[in-house]
Formats: structure tokens, sequence, C-alpha cells
């Protein structure tokens, strides 16, 4: 007999997280329990603002939707809400046994404040991998604050993020702070610039190798080898079903460009989800999910060794119970 529960959550988020110039007070999304027998699979339902094409009410509906179908015997299908997709095909690949257990809990470390936490933090890992976000101050700034981190952490690779807020000007201004011997260890800039073109030219006569994140998201983007292009980013949560996922990793793969798994600041059984198809779409590629610091608590499955509170399932509001 199938049984749906769909519940809500809201967990607090740090003081200092901004999204597009606007703060995130809190992190609110869906959990979706399907029990089949004696089976379970579980999914996270989280749009986040000011980069999802949906809002919540609107993921909440459509969840429904396929829910209501689900426990009545039919089957869910894909509704082009990314956030519905993902988190309906996650529960799913658990119910089925199709999404593996084995997770690659390694992340990149976010560095948004301090350089010193981040010298803490690199210099005895055996392979230091760290992403910086650049943009969100002067490009000056930023290409000095990346060219330290380089000079003092030699084994060092970074992968920087700009989210298209630059200018072809003000990328340059960037590059100018950044020592032409250390650029070969920038893995990839994410989209520098306002344009995909811009960017190209940017990695043209820059050196610095670029990657394409809000790219694939849209409808005219193909998966291609470019001179320039190492890397795309895929953000499950943004991007659809887990056969949606599969298919631009090995899309990736196939053109010679790494893929990289990203959070879109999913709680932390989310986080989990993601951690597992890193492991199994993307293996020896160490995923993008830094993100859990910035909550306050965990939703239902702790991310190992963390020591945030943990909110359990029956903590949630819930939505529907069938």
């Amino acid at each position: 007999m199938r049984q749906v529960t769909l519940s809500r959550y809201r967990v607090p988020m740090d003081a200092g997280v901004v999204l597009r110039n606007q703060r995130l007070k809190t992190r609110d999304g869906l959990i979706v329990q399907l029990q089949d027998g004696d089976r379970q699979g579980w999914g996270e339902i989280a749009p986040l603002p000011q980069f999802s094409r949906e809002t919540l009410a609107e993921a909440e509906a459509a969840a429904l939707t396929q829910l209501r179908r689900w426990q009545a015997g039919g089957d869910i299908a894909e509704c082009a809400i990314p956030s519905v997709d993902f988190g309906l095909s996650c529960a799913l690949a658990e119910l089925s046994g199709e999404l593996p257990a084995t997770a690659d809990y390694r992340k990149a470390p976010l560095c948004s404040g301090d350089p010193d936490e981040l010298f803490a933090m690199l210099q005895h890992l055996p392979d230091p991998v760290a992403k910086v976000k650049v943009g969100l101050y002067e490009a000056v700034r930023d290409g000095m604050i990346v060219n330290l981190l380089l000079e003092a952490l030699p084994t060092l690779r970074l992968r920087l993020d700009a989210n298209r807020s630059w200018t072809r000007a003000k990328a340059e201004g960037f590059i100018r702070y950044v020592n032409p011997d250390y650029r070969s260890r920038i893995a990839f800039l994410e989209e520098p610039c306002k344009t995909r073109d811009e960017s190209r030219d940017f990695a043209r006569s820059s050196g610095i190798a670029i990657a394409w994140d809000e790219s694939v998201r849209e409808a005219d983007f193909r998966v291609e080898a470019e001179p320039g292009v190492a890397a795309i980013v895929i953000k499950p949560s943004l991007t659809g079903s887990i056969a949606r996922c599969r298919d631009l990793a090995q899309q990736a793969q196939q053109a010679g460009l790494t893929a990289v798994i990203s959070s879109s600041i999913e709680s932390s059984l989310g986080l989990t989800q993601l951690a597992r198809l890193a492991c199994w779409l993307t293996p020896e590629v160490i995923p993008g999910l830094d993100t859990l610091e910035l909550m306050q608590a965990q939703v239902v499955r702790p991310w190992p060794d963390s020591a945030l509170p943990l909110i359990a399932v029956q903590e949630l509001e819930r939505v529907w119970q069938a």
C-alpha cells in the first residue's frame, strides 16, 4: 500500500547570507516521504529565492498533484518545475534503490570572509580545493585576495564564482592583480561576465578557464567542448530530475569537460543526497556542497560530523498525508 507524507520546513539562516543583494533570513522547503510496503524514499523540494523560476507555493501545488496521483497507484511524471522534479526523483530513486548509498562527503570549502580562516582549514589537506565568491566587492579587491591565497598555499586550486557580475572592464581589473604564474591553479571561474560571449573573450585573453553555471539552465544551452571552457556546474534543485542531471554529466564527460554537482543551499537531507549523487555521477570530482554552515539547524538527516541541531520529521509542519 502506498503512503505519502509531505511536510514543510523553515530553518533560520546566518545573518550574513545574501542572495543577489537580498538577505535570506530563512531557508524554506518541503520534505517528501514515500512508502510502499516496507520500502521508503525521501526527497527535498526547495526552490532557491532569487534563482529558482518557481516559488515554494508553486512547487508545493505541483508536488501535491504528482503525489496524489502516485498515492492512488499512478506514476510520477516530470512536470518541468526543477525543484519538484529533483525532489520527487530522489524520493523515487531511494524507494527503488537506484540512488546508491555511497556518498562523497568531501567539499570544496567556501571562502566568503577572512582568508586566514581558509588558510587554517586548507593547509593540512592533501589535495586542497576551495571556492571563492567573487564579484561581491570591487574586482581589484577580489584579484588581490585570490592572488594572496594562491601565493600562500602553493598546492591550492581555486574554483571562483562571479555569477555574471562583471563587465569586461571589471574582469580585466580582477585579472591584473592575479600573478600569471598562479592562473593555472584556478580550476575555473564560473560565468565571469554578463554574457557568454564576454566570458569566452575573458577566458581567451586571461588564460583562466571558465565554467558554465547559469547557462546550463537556459533553453539554448548545449554541452560542447570550447576553448577556455573547463567545466559545467550542475545544481540539481535548479536543474531538474536525477535523469536530467545524469544526462548533463554524461554529455560533459563525453565533451572532455568536468561536471561538478553543486548545492543550492539545500537542507542537510538534500545535501546528503547530493553527496550520494556526486559519488555516483561525478566520481573523483569534489562536489560543491559547503553550504550547511550557512544554516542554524539540520533537517531529518544529519551531515557527518556536523554539530548543528537536528530537526526531526515529527517536528515539521505537516502539509498532506495519505
